[in-house]
């Protein structure tokens, strides 16, 4: 059900590119990249989209009388529902026509993938560029002929917006014709639409596709070879292995780019050599990026030493921080050196923050005293939080870092909930002073209860203690008591806080 929503629940300023390149300047953020529409006709152009929207998932349409502006919303219920109704293919075209780029992702955003990329990380759509809008969602089914063939018409549209549509509803469909219609297309004069047919072979991952896409890959314009290897990748076509390390060295950044990031997906060892020389070698740093995550997806252990060197040398931050993540992924002790370094001393902080979570994730009880000293040290209280998940995962007995304890005051609930989480895992009893100290300070329910946690699994046996705890008012604390002393050292909170970056190009 289509449901409204004020309009100001769009946060535009977290809205990510089309374009997986992190460099592109939104158009929300950038004004002069299209021309500002009146609200009137904004508002209107808005209602023909949701209108067509409607249509399409054969949804209802629920308007708020009391609103004052055009809102709307949909319904989590879609992917889980039938579609009740053929959709109207031309309603929604029509109302693409024109549309206002903002407005025109509104609709195409609709259109959502399913795996890795959700379709929003190819390098060279109809809309590259432009600022994403909310991820609504659309029923898959089969579309009778008549509209595969009026949408693969319409691909050739001189619209960015009508293209950008009309592969997105192809792209869910994977019938013969939709794979032939495309395949066609991909030796066509102009080169918006061999781009197109591309983008939509790699959404529909047609296996009878392989072969043209790798014959694009020589095509002349970059962004079809571009779209072409990213296609390739999401197919892991490994045949095509070969050809696309052959674009490690195209003049294209995007095009080596996706190349990069099709050939990291494949899963094959022989690759590592020619990533290795990317990683160190690439003038670009968003390609030297992704091949240092296709280097950690593949658990390459020969190229830790490259790694170690990319994180201490590679003026980019994002390259560095990527190195990191794969280092943790890898999982080799040499590495610790290198990312205790990093950790230490590295200027950005989300370098900083990922080297601390890979010493986590090598597990090597010989950082733990280094990540104690960046607990007691580093500026940002998300990397101190992370430096306690850290700790608590390299050292699970024995005595906990002086920098650990001291976090149980830090500014942060997060962080001060992660570091009574790692002193639970250790169990050291000379930290129960500590423990209690904080315990009787603390304000935060769950920072309380990760603090019985570690008073429980610290070994504290006080008659008065437990008494304590049993009257407090809070039930959520009783509730913490009775487990512990209950010897159920399992309730919340388990902070396990994720990599970052996200281990995805």
């Amino acid at each position: 059900m289509l449901i409204f929503q004020p309009l100001s629940h769009w946060n535009f300023s977290q809205l990510t590119p089309v374009h997986a390149a992190r460099s592109t300047q939104s158009a929300i953020r950038n004004p002069q990249s299209f021309t500002l529409v009146p609200i009137g006709v904004l508002m209107r152009l808005l209602g023909s989209i949701v209108t067509a929207v409607a249509l399409f998932t054969g949804g209802e349409y629920v308007a708020d009388p009391t609103a004052s502006i055009a809102r709307f919303a949909i319904d989590d219920s879609y992917d889980n529902r039938q579609q009740t109704a053929p959709f109207d293919v031309r309603a929604l075209i029509a109302a693409a026509q024109g549309a206002p780029p903002a407005i025109c992702l509104l609709a195409a955003r609709s259109l959502p993938g399913y795996g890795w990329g959700n379709w929003s990380d190819a390098p060279a759509t109809p809309l590259s560029g432009l600022t994403t809008a909310p991820d609504y969602r659309f029923e898959k089914g089969s579309l009778p002929e008549a509209d595969v063939q009026f949408l693969l018409e319409s691909l050739a549209s001189e619209d960015a917006c009508v293209r950008e549509i009309s592969v997105r509803l192809l792209g869910r469909q994977k019938g013969a014709n939709v794979a032939s219609g495309l395949t066609t297309r991909l030796t066509a004069s102009a080169v918006p639409l061999r781009e197109v047919a591309a983008f939509g072979l790699g959404l529909s991952e047609s296996p009878g596709a392989v072969e043209p896409l790798m014959r694009a890959l020589r095509d002349a314009a970059p962004g079809v070879r571009a779209n072409s290897a990213w296609a390739l990748g999401r197919m892991e076509a490994g045949r095509a292995l070969s050809p696309l390390m052959e674009l490690f060295r195209d003049d294209a950044d995007k095009v080596r780019e996706a190349a990069v990031s099709a050939v990291g997906r494949m899963d094959s060892s022989s690759a590592v050599a020619a990533l290795l020389r990317v990683v160190q070698q690439d003038k670009a740093a968003s390609v030297r990026r992704v091949a240092a995550w296709a280097l950690g997806g593949l658990e390459a252990r020969e190229a830790v030493a490259v790694l170690s060197g990319v994180l201490s040398q590679d003026s980019d931050a994002e390259v560095r921080e990527m190195a990191a993540w794969a280092l943790g992924s890898i999982e080799d002790r040499k590495a610790s050196p290198a990312l205790a370094t990093a950790a230490r001393s590295d200027a950005d902080e989300d370098v900083r923050e990922t080297a601390v979570w890979a010493l986590g994730s090598i597990e090597d009880d010989a950082s733990a005293d280094i990540l104690g000293a960046i607990a007691a040290s580093d500026r940002i209280s998300r990397v101190r939080g992370m430096a306690a998940w850290a700790i608590g995962h390299v050292r699970e007995s024995g005595k906990a870092p002086a920098g650990l304890v001291q976090l149980l005051k830090d500014e942060s609930d997060e962080t001060r909930k992660k570091a009574a989480w790692a002193l639970g895992q250790i169990g050291d009893a000379t930290a129960l002073p500590a423990i209690k100290e904080a315990l009787r300070l603390e304000k935060d329910a769950d920072v309380t209860r990760a603090l019985i946690r570690a008073l429980m699994k610290s070994g504290e046996n006080s008659e008065s203690t437990f008494k304590e705890l049993l009257d407090s008012s809070d039930p959520q604390v009783r509730e913490a008591a009775v487990r512990g002393l209950a010897g159920r050292g399992s309730h919340n909170p388990w902070p396990w806080p994720m990599p970052r970056p996200r281990p995805f190009p």
